[in-house]
């Protein structure tokens, strides 16, 4: 069965379809043998209101703190020895475990009956510049998203991507990023984010939550208590940020307030404003329990960031992290640098009282909770020989394109040079040759060099504002228009180009619609969702 494209009402109720039988194909074997006793049917948990605590309360104590972990995984056989030894409560997919859409499907059936409990099999697929699973519909990622403006859209790419994640078997996106961008200089966020203004952003954050949602997947907001203003990688250090508490109500907390996500990913930065121990937010409980339970009232699944980042290592130990992480407000501890190393901290800490039992029992009962909201315990088995049919989809690939019209931004035109249409293109730059390729497909004449041509393009790829002005102005020789197919910062510094153009996308969408857009065959609607080239957020063409 093929989905249809969710560009419509009918649309995204067909793809909401797909994701329900999805959720329900197949029946699972395993599923009346799960826990220390059945967990009951749809209907049995529509009868009691509340059957988790006490599933919690038979669970041993192994079995509870194995429910903590979300480690990554290798083929078949060792995953499923490590989810029988270790109870772990979800895994997380890397490109090694996404070969093709069959073999995932395949994995995806092999480690559920390998558990007791049903698992959360999770993947980082953001779109846009990361993404994880090579097989699924590529789409722009969120600030293409941003600079469209509109929640449906978001929604639609959402329920799209989690409509082809559901028929891998993959049941948790830990996407999307509620980080609002404010500083361009930012190494790991930039148009990962919707854009700069929290109130866009916490739209379109929730217009995504509510996509995945609606197709069988948990949404996973990221990365609280923001990350969007920092000049460091959480990778590879401990980013610190000085937003005021004020700072931060206004500016970094609407989108998570709002979200109405399944789960929210911890970010291993410190704010000093926030809490002033130096310790991370993933390891802070006046930020996870006291701001983001107690304050914003979320209720969900905290799960922490990969916790082999740098920025969470620094001061504690490999057993240290994972037993704060979880006196903190944690739920889910994802990734550790060994499984076994942080499940036996845990469990000895859980044993020993340093880890509360009712802090225990909660952490369990709200990622349970989880699963039965994404209609885990009724069933996970997907159809391996369906799963091809099901990603990649003529429609998908449609709404994709679609989506990439609506984001392109054309900052400035003070030249009147758009469109190109009728006019010689010298095009240079980063993936010219594509560009090249999608502006002749839209009708648009391209020359061999620059003395032959009406008009340069030049196209960048995260190259700076400094280089792009540069190379800008040795093109200066003809009129010249700058597209920005990353950053759309690369164009702060580009202002002899008489038009200034960003996709915030390299993908073959963005740039087939960037084609379609200089042509004139598409009217270009797009606003931006950061400040750029002197331009506020809000600025396009027609603004």
């Amino acid at each position: 069965m093929r989905a249809s494209r969710p560009s419509t009402p009918v649309g995204v109720a067909m793809v909401a379809a797909l994701a329900a039988s999805l959720a329900g194909c197949g029946g699972d074997a395993e599923a009346g043998k799960r826990g220390s006793g059945p967990a009951p049917t749809s209907s049995q948990a529509a009868e009691r209101a509340d059957w988790i605590p006490g599933y919690v309360a038979r669970l041993t104590p192994a079995e509870k703190v194995g429910q903590l972990f979300v480690p990554t995984v290798g083929d078949a056989a060792q995953g499923r020895a490590m989810v029988r030894r270790y109870h772990v409560g979800g895994v997380i997919y890397f490109p090694e475990n996404l070969r093709t859409p069959r073999s995932t499907a395949e994995l995806s059936n092999a480690l559920q009956k390998a558990s007791k409990i049903p698992l959360t099999i999770g993947v980082d697929e953001e779109q846009g510049i990361v993404s994880r699973t090579p097989f699924v519909t590529r789409f722009p990622g969120n600030m293409t998203l941003g600079a469209t403006g509109r929640p449906d859209d978001a929604q639609a790419a959402a329920q799209a991507t989690g409509a082809e994640l559901r028929a891998v078997g993959i049941n948790q996106n830990y996407a999307p990023d509620a980080d609002v961008n404010v500083n361009p200089a930012n190494p790991v966020i930039g148009i990962r984010s919707f854009g700069a203004d929290p109130g866009l952003v916490a739209k379109m954050t929730h217009a995504a939550v509510a996509g995945y949602q609606q197709a069988g997947v948990a949404a996973t907001a990221k990365h609280f208590p923001g990350h969007g203003d920092t000049a460091t990688d959480s990778h590879t250090g401990l980013p610190v940020i000085r937003h005021s508490r004020a700072t931060w109500e206004r500016l970094d907390a609407p989108p998570f307030a709002s979200a109405g996500a399944d789960a929210v990913m911890s970010a291993h930065i410190v704010v000093p404003k926030l809490d002033d121990s130096g310790d991370p937010a993933t390891l802070s409980k006046t930020v996870l329990t006291g701001l983001l339970r107690q304050k914003l009232g979320f209720q969900g699944v905290i799960v922490t960031d990969s916790l082999q980042m740098e920025g969470v290592r620094e001061k504690y130990s490999d057993r240290a992290v994972p037993v704060r992480a979880i006196n903190a407000g944690a739920d889910q501890l994802l990734m550790p640098p060994s499984l076994p190393v942080a499940y036996q901290a845990v469990l000895r800490a859980a044993k020993s009282g340093r880890i509360p039992q009712a802090r225990l029992d909660d952490a369990v009962a709200r990622i349970l909770r989880l699963k039965e909201r994404r209609g885990l315990f009724r069933g996970t088995q997907v159809d391996p020989a369906k799963a091809a049919d099901q990603v990649g989809t003529s429609e998908h690939h449609a709404l994709a394109l679609s989506v990439a019209e609506h984001g392109v931004t054309v900052v400035s035109d003070d030249g009147n040079v758009l469109p190109l249409k009728g006019r010689s293109v010298y095009v240079t730059g980063a993936k010219s040759a594509r560009v090249g390729a999608a502006l002749r497909a839209a009708g648009v004449k391209t020359a061999g060099s620059l003395g032959q041509a009406d008009v340069a393009l030049l196209t960048t790829l995260n190259d700076g504002a400094s280089g792009t002005a540069a190379r800008a102005r040795a093109l200066a020789s003809k009129p010249t228009v700058v597209a920005a197919l990353g950053a759309p910062y690369d164009l702060d510094k580009a202002t002899r180009a008489k038009a200034l153009v960003a996709t915030f996308s390299s993908a073959a969408p963005a740039i087939t619609a960037l084609a379609r857009v200089l042509s004139g065959q598409v009217k270009p609607t797009g606003k931006l969702p950061v400040p750029v080239a002197g331009k506020p957020v809000g600025a396009g063409a027609d603004s």
